[in-house]
């Protein structure tokens, strides 16, 4: 399994409950196809640099996961198909990227 990320931008105007059960959705993709949460980091309200969809702010959250490639395709077939999510990146991280950091410094 490789270690993945995905930055989610979601609509401010989804409330604490909404934000909890679209995050609880996709936490369940990721499960459902063999893959392991490391880290759901909750960054929060943002200012954006310019406007999506009419809006200005928007609540930004960070996944860490652990996964077989073709989830991280179902995963974001599920994002794009749920509302209230305006972007999202996928990104796959480095294997031994801690380690690595370690060594730099």
């Amino acid at each position: 399994m490789r270690k993945f990320e995905t930055m989610l931008l979601l609509s401010p105007e989804l409330a604490g409950e909404a934000r909890e059960s679209v995050l609880a959705a996709l936490l369940g993709v990721i499960e459902r196809e063999g893959g392991k949460l490391v880290i759901a980091d909750h960054w929060g309200m943002r200012d954006l640099a310019y406007p999506i969809k009419k809006q200005n702010r928007g609540y930004y959250v960070r996944l860490e996961y652990l996964a077989p490639g073709k989830l991280v395709a179902e995963l974001e077939r599920n994002i794009r198909i749920t509302e209230g999510i305006f972007r999202f990146v996928t990104i796959k991280l480095e294997q031994n990227a801690e380690e690595a950091a370690n060594v730099q410094q």
